[in-house]
């Protein structure tokens, strides 16, 4: 960022996936402004964001726009606050696509009584701010536990000497998988160990990766979202 001019901005919104706080941090020291988050998705315009006047505690994406139904959902239907399920938008939102056009089915298959599925697990607070915890495909097994990889890599990614970071399940025996992550180091590769110690005094025991790798780039797609399925293939 700091090889380009940059006009000041009021406020600046980033509609794509969550930010690491690394990004986010580095925006800042180059523009002396706040980068909010927005988030959507191709079936629904933005509809979970933080703003200026309402701005979204650490770590999460923000709150549901004015106007706008949000739900999370388990297998029974909603889930109470705090607790982790899909992020869900009633059929009902102004934002929200009719459906896909000449695929009933799959539209059927993406709602759940009158809640449409997003995919994406997350926890809601109290005061209704959303915790995206990652998407429902992504999420890892580790020792029989749900883990989230967005957690593991926000507590990686604040080791000073890690850039970026992404977690991935790492399957070890047919019936046995743990943790490993990938990252970008800031300054050359980083010894285990001291990565090791980071995690553990960061995570719970059963949270934390058993096998580091360093990387050049973390891959991404067109859009910037991390693509897990080229890191997995590679373990």
């Amino acid at each position: 960022m700091s090889r380009h001019q940059i006009s000041a901005p009021s406020a600046i919104n980033s509609p794509t996936e969550m930010l690491a706080e690394t990004i986010r941090e580095q925006w800042q020291r180059a523009t002396g402004t706040t980068l909010h988050e927005a988030f959507g998705m191709s079936e629904c315009s933005t509809f979970v964001s933080g703003n200026p006047s309402h701005p979204a505690p650490k770590g999460s994406l923000g709150y549901p726009q004015p106007g706008r139904t949000v739900g999370v959902i388990g297998a029974e239907g909603p889930v109470p606050r705090g607790e982790p399920g899909v992020l869900a938008v009633h059929r009902a939102d102004p934002g929200l696509m009719l459906g896909y056009h000449g695929h009933a089915e799959e539209t059927q298959a993406r709602f759940k009584g009158e809640w449409f599925l997003t995919g994406d697990m997350v926890s809601m607070s109290d005061d209704g701010a959303i915790t995206y915890l990652g998407r429902d495909d992504d999420m890892m097994n580790a020792g029989g536990y749900r883990v989230s990889p967005i957690e593991v890599e926000a507590a990686m990614a604040r080791h000073p000497g890690v850039f970026e970071a992404a977690a991935v399940e790492w399957r070890v025996k047919a019936d046995a998988s743990v943790i490993a992550c990938f990252y970008v180091p800031e300054d050359g590769e980083i010894a285990e160990d001291a990565l090791k110690a980071h995690a553990h005094a960061n995570l719970a025991h059963y949270k934390c990766p058993r096998r580091f790798i360093a990387v050049d780039a973390l891959p991404k797609g067109a859009n910037n979202k991390l693509l897990r399925r080229a890191l997995r293939v590679r373990l």
